[in-house]
Parts: structure tokens; C-alpha cells; sequence
């Protein structure tokens, strides 16, 4: 059968026909015209961030009597409730802690590969989030090899069930070192008890091996959510398991309504009802804390609750406001879920979940991301526990139905939070119902007096570019930490994905650009309390943090990285924080260099798309080594 309106290398299709199943490729063809919407969707943004920008104008709340885009919605009635929401299926009744992390190694055969999901489905955590996104490397097909992995999972391949067992093995050694006890008892079973999810890419992407008929790269989202679904949704079906998606980067409540007619259009093309695809949402932009009701309403029957992220979520608050000279964030270490701005922020999304739909119906919420990983000294391990446990304590009392963890390690530190409470979820607690003021506005931007110092400009500088390295190799989920603490086992690495680098890209662009003070001395530099963060200092604080990695052994930075894919990293940070013009993806960049190796060519496509952008606010989003 021929699907003229869809393109992908026939190569492509011949090695991996397991994953572009006759199934997959009519689903893919039947939701091709929505291409045509996300990209104008995805203009719109970059069109309203232009005048926000240009005018000087902070975001805002919607005028309540208007519509959400895309439905016949009255903003007013999404913000009383008055929509149709969804009953949370039994498996996601009780979430107390969700992992995440990617389903794919890269470079790897199957067998090695596999692992990933093995850790996953053994871990003994509520869910676990299959990121196709933020924690999945793109380099060469290691978006397919993530599909075909979850496929061969979900329908208990032979393949994958050898895996589990060797894997659950040796999770059961580390667990009797740890903990003095196994944690998989029966590994046949335990892979019964984890419910799968899948994070799909946001419509900002594209996919780097479909186009549309006309050409056109097809949107990242639509290749997600199919692949997934089509090639699992049977086998999910027959286990009892809901079909259960997260939604990332999501902005306004009319891109939500986008989503909802996408994901309607696929259950509708496999003869599915409307809602049998569920989804959260990670709330990781300002504008859509601004329009939290009015989502819920737009994906209707589909949403089964938020996730309050933190990484993305500030850069999103400092992309809003990066033309406010005023507005400049402190010390990464300092913006916690506590801080000004976050505070307020998690504190809205508990209130939306809560908010009953015209049936009753609450969400639910699901906690913040916990990244470390309990690898070190005793003394340090011992701390960063005791740490993990305090921020999963206060979530669980603020009123979180659980959080997520970036390593199958820490699910049974921090899930006994949740256990020892009893409940399977806090649906329906008691919140204030939201208000719309100018004042709940002003909370959503504050910034509260904390350090701004060398310290924290050191650290932002090492880990965004040794982040940018991982890319370049393939990770995208990454341990990392500082290049001053290499060999220190009482400072942990921390597990970060795609959103780390681009805070920390972000922040150092604002205290470049608008003139950070800093706040305390520093002898290295000489630099006093008072003085500005300038270019010149950033500059100087670039080299000695490169010459750190270049010096660096190989666990750390892969000394094959450093001619190839560090040099690149580096070269785009420096465009990154020199530009004039706060670009708005990091990641971007990152991509237009994915397989590429090749210092000149890559600063050619970095001026590419700086110029390209800087012109008439075209993103190059699409995959430029493309071939048919």
C-alpha cells in the first residue's frame, strides 16, 4: 500500500519494518495534515514571544469571556469546571513515585540496549515515563531503537525477558549492599507491577526521519504519540494496562486543544473511544500556569493530571522575561520548588488538579523530578538521601500524589514517603479555588534576593557544556556534575536531561546581558560583591571551565569527545551567550549538529540559524543531513 502524503527513507523502513509496521505508516498517514497545524501553531509562539519581547509585555491571563481556540469552550467555564474531564483508570489510582529515562542506549545492540526498560519495569516504581524527549539522544536512530525497545518490552519478547532476568540480578546485588535486602522477588512478576508511560517530544520538534509530502519535516509529536501507540496499544489493551502519555512543553491552552484533536483523530482511525488515550501534562512554561483550567478543559476526557517540572520550567520563566532588565535569576542551586517565582508556580497547578470537573472529577498532581543518584562516598550519599527525603516529604504534605526520579536506584529510597502515608492518592483535597489578579500574575514572576556568585557561574558554565557534549554523543540523560568536584565521591553526579542545559545557557545570558551583580567576593578572580557580571568575565571563566574538561579523565569526559563533540558544545554556548537576541531553544542548536563531528561545519550551521532567526524568527528545526 502506498502512503504518498508521508516521506521516509526506504532504507529506513526496510530496517526497522518492526517499528513502521502497514499499521504505523496508515496511522501516520492519516494524521499527516496535522503538520500543517502545529507548524502555524509553533509560528504563532515565536510570534507572540517576538511582541512580548519588542513591546515589553508580560504575559498574561486570558480574557475570560473568550474561547479557546480549536473548541467551543468559554474560558470562563473551563475555570469553574464546567467540562467533561476523566475518571482516573485503576493503574494510575495510585503513583507514588514515577521514574524516567530513556528506553535506548546509544550505539548499542538490542541486548545492551534493552537494559534501560529492564531497570525500568524492575525498579519497583509506580510508573515509568519512556522519554522520547528531553532524556532520549537523537543521534543517528536511536529515536526508532526507543520504539522497537518499548515494543519488544510491552509484548514480553524472549529477547527482552532474557535481559530482565540477568538484569534483575544484579539490581538484587546492588540492593543487598545497599539495603541489606532484594527489592525483585519474582522478577516475572514484578514486571507486571510498573504502568507504562511514554513522554512523546513537544510540537517545538520535529522528527529527523519523516517528512511530509510537500517535503516539510514532520512534527516530532505526531511520529511519537504513533509509533507508540500503534504498536502497543493491543498489547497494553490485553494486560489491563491504560494507554497513558505525557505532554511536554505545552504553552497555551489552544495548543492543548491541538493535542486533543490529534489524539482524537488516532483513536478515532483505530476504531478506539474518545479518552482511551490518557495523558498528564508537564507544566513547563509560564504562559501555561497562566491557562492551567482552560488545558484541562481542552484535552478533556484525555487529561489525568500535571507534573510540576523544574528545569524547563525556569528557563521558560526567563525566556518570558528576558527583555525586563530587572528580572535576573540567582545561583541555579538557590531556585528550589521554594523560591519566589517556583513557589507560586506549585502552588497553582496543585489548585487546577483540585478544581472538580463538571462530573466531580479532580487530577492529579505528580511531583517534581529527584536526580540524584545514590553513587559516592558514605558521607555523601548519607547527605544528598537526606536531602532527596526532605524535598519528598514536603511535596507529599503540600499535596502531591507522588514525584518522579531520574535513576531506578532511588525508588526505594524515596517511594516509603508516600508508603508510610497510606493514601493512594491526594485527589480532591482541599485548595483554594484559582483567582486571576494582578497580583497571582506578579507571584508567577518573582524573584527573591539570593546569591549570584562565581561559584554558581562556574557551575553553570561546566555542566551546560558538558551537557552539550553528552548530547553530541548520544545521551541526553546524562550523570554530571561541576568540573572543580571530578574525583570529590562526597559531591554526587546528578542525573540531568535536556533541560539542565538550557537553564543553565539561559541564566548566564541574563547575567551577561542585563548585568548581573554579584553578591559575594571572590579571590580567584578578584572580583568583589557589587560588581557586574560581564562579558569579559564570562569569556575568562569559559576557558579555565574548558581547559578543566579538556584535562579531565575519561570517566568524566570521553577523551574521544574532546576533537569532536565538546569543541561544538563549547562553540554553541559562546553563540548562545554572546547573541544579542535571546535564541529560543538551546536545544536547537544542538540539534542542527547531531552526527556531525566537523568544528567548521558546525559554526556554519550555528550562524545559520542564529541569522536565519535573528531575520524573521524562523527556527531551523528540521534535520539538515536528511537524505531520501
Amino acid at each position: 500500500m502506498s502512503y504518498n502524503n508521508i516521506i521516509i527513507p526506504q532504507k529506513l523502513k526496510e530496517i526497522y519494518s518492526d517499528v513502521y509496521t502497514p499499521e504505523v505508516l496508515s496511522a501516520l498517514s492519516s494524521l499527516a495534515h496535522f503538520n500543517k497545524d502545529i507548524k502555524e501553531a509553533m509560528a504563532s509562539r515565536i510570534q507572540r514571544r517576538a511582541e512580548r519581547q519588542q513591546q515589553k509585555k508580560r504575559i498574561t491571563f486570558l480574557d475570560p469571556e473568550s474561547y479557546i481556540p480549536r473548541t467551543q469552550i468559554k474560558v470562563q467555564d473551563a475555570r469553574d469546571g464546567k467540562f467533561e474531564g476523566a475518571i482516573i483508570p485503576a493503574d494510575l489510582q495510585r503513583q507514588w513515585i514515577q521514574g524516567t529515562g530513556p528506553a535506548a542506549k546509544p550505539n548499542a545492540p538490542v541486548e545492551s540496549s534493552i537494559r534501560n526498560v529492564a531497570y525500568a519495569l524492575l525498579s519497583g516504581a509506580d510508573g515509568w515515563m519512556f522519554d522520547g524527549e528531553d532524556a532520549l539522544g537523537q543521534v543517528k536512530t536511536m529515536s526508532l531503537d526507543n520504539q522497537r525497545n518499548l515494543k519488544l518490552a510491552i509484548s514480553k519478547d524472549p529477547v527482552f525477558l532474557k535481559v530482565a532476568e540477568i538484569v534483575a540480578a544484579e539490581m538484587n546485588r546492588w540492593s543487598m549492599s545497599f539495603f541489606g535486602r532484594s527489592i525483585v522477588t519474582d522478577w516475572k512478576e514484578q514486571l507486571n507491577f510498573t504502568t507504562k508511560i511514554f513522554r512523546a517530544r513537544g510540537l517545538h520538534l520535529d522528527d529527523r526521519h519523516i517528512r511530509d509530502s510537500k517535503g516539510v519535516a514532520m512534527a516530532a509529536s505526531i511520529v511519537d504519540l504513533t509509533l507508540y501507540v500503534v504498536n502497543n496499544y493491543q498489547e497494553l489493551q490485553k494486560a489491563g494496562s491504560s494507554i497513558v502519555l505525557y505532554l511536554p512543553k505545552i504553552q497555551t491552552a489552544g495548543e492543548a486543544a491541538l493535542w486533543k484533536d490529534v489524539l482524537t483523530a488516532l483513536e478515532d482511525h483505530l476504531g478506539l473511544s474518545v479518552g482511551t488515550i490518557k495523558v498528564y501534562v508537564l507544566v513547563e512554561q509560564l504562559e501555561a500556569t497562566h491557562q492551567l483550567m482552560e488545558i484541562r478543559a481542552a484535552l478533556g476526557k484525555h487529561f489525568v493530571g500535571y507534573n510540576t517540572g523544574r528545569w524547563d520550567y525556569i528557563n521558560s520563566v526567563a525566556d518570558a522575561m528576558a527583555w525586563d532588565k530587572s528580572f535576573i535569576n540567582p545561583d541555579i542551586e538557590a531556585i528550589t520548588m521554594t523560591y519566589g517565582y517556583m513557589r507560586n508556580y506549585e502552588n497553582r497547578v496543585r489548585c487546577a488538579v483540585n478544581t472538580p470537573d463538571i462530573n466531580g472529577n479532580f487530577a492529579l498532581w505528580q511531583g517534581g523530578m529527584e536526580p540524584n543518584i545514590p553513587v559516592g562516598s558514605e558521607a555523601g550519599v548519607t547527605a544528598s538521601m537526606k536531602k532527596a527525603l526532605a524535598g519528598a516529604e514536603r511535596e507529599q504534605r503540600e499535596g502531591a500524589s507522588g514525584k518522579w526520579v531520574a535513576h531506578w536506584k532511588m525508588v526505594n529510597i524515596v517511594r516509603p514517603v508516600w508508603e508510610k502515608v497510606g493514601e493512594a492518592n491526594q485527589l480532591g483535597r482541599k485548595f483554594p479555588t484559582l483567582t486571576y489578579t494582578q497580583q497571582d500574575a506578579d507571584g508567577l514572576i518573582l524573584i527573591e534576593k539570593a546569591p549570584t556568585s562565581i561559584r554558581g557561574a562556574r557551575n553553570l558554565l561546566s555542566v551546560a557544556i558538558q551537557y552539550g557534549n553528552a548530547f553530541g554523543q548520544g545521551m541526553q540523560a546524562a550523570a554530571l556534575k561541576p568540573a572543580d568536584f571530578f574525583g570529590n565521591d562526597d559531591i554526587l553526579y546528578l542525573m540531568e536531561d535536556m533541560a539542565t542545559g538550557e537553564i543553565r545557557l539561559s541564566i548566564l545570558w541574563e547575567w551577561v546581558h542585563k548585568g548581573a551583580t554579584i553578591t559575594e567576593d571572590d579571590l580567584e578572580t578578584g572580583t568583589k560583591a557589587g560588581d557586574l557580571f560581564s562579558i569579559a568575565l564570562f569569556v575568562r571563566l569559559l576557558e579555565e571551565e574548558y581547559q578543566k574538561l579538556l584535562k579531565a579523565g575519561n570517566k568524566d569526559v570521553f577523551d574521544e569527545s574532546k576533537t569532536t563533540t565538546l569543541p561544538i558544545s563549547r562553540e554553541i554556548a559562546v553563540a548562545y551567550i554572546q547573541s544579542e537576541v535571546k535564541l529560543p531553544w538551546f536545544i536547537d542548536l544542538l540539534n542542527i549538529n547531531l552526527n556531525n563531528n566537523n568544528h567548521e561545519e558546525a559554526k556554519k550551521r550555528i550562524n545559520m540559524y542564529i541569522d536565519a532567526f535573528i531575520k524573521d524568527g524562523t527556527r531551523i528545526t528540521e534535520n539538515i543531513d536528511f537524505v531520501v
